[in-house]
């Protein structure tokens, strides 16, 4: 079993087919069929480089829909699990948008893939709930 690494909201980069930092390095082909399921569940609206589609997981500069890289930071803690205002209404939304996207990943993923992205996302609310 692969030891999590758990997010700032609580996803899994270990489980994420983006995610690309040390043991979890992807191949050019792997980021490149991450790059198609990406579109293919409307992740993204057109297919994106390897470089766009890689991750070396959280870090201030990174776009992040819900800036919770920069709330952690400002508020001197690791994830969202660590808040006294946990959930907030930012990530209640996050929970929400995330979770809309599993009725087209049951539809379009192969089990395989669709256990990877519940896994890697579909999971966070639950990974912080055991932080």
């Amino acid at each position: 079993m692969i030891e999590k690494i758990i997010a700032a909201c609580g996803n899994d980069c270990a489980a994420c087919p983006r995610y690309v930092g040390h043991p979890y390095e992807k191949t050019g082909e792997e980021l490149r069929r991450t790059a198609e399921l990406w579109m293919k569940i409307g992740y993204r609206d057109h297919l994106v480089t390897n470089e766009e589609i890689s991750c070396t997981g959280c870090k201030l500069e990174n776009w992040c829909r819900y800036r919770v890289v920069k709330c952690c930071v400002d508020r001197g803690i690791e994830t969202c699990a660590d808040c006294r205002e946990y959930p907030c209404d930012n990530m209640k939304e996050c929970f929400e948008v995330t979770r809309s996207f599993m009725p087209k990943c049951r539809e379009v993923c192969t089990d395989e893939e669709y256990q990877q992205l519940n896994t890697a996302f579909f999971e966070k609310e639950k990974n912080l709930s055991k932080i």
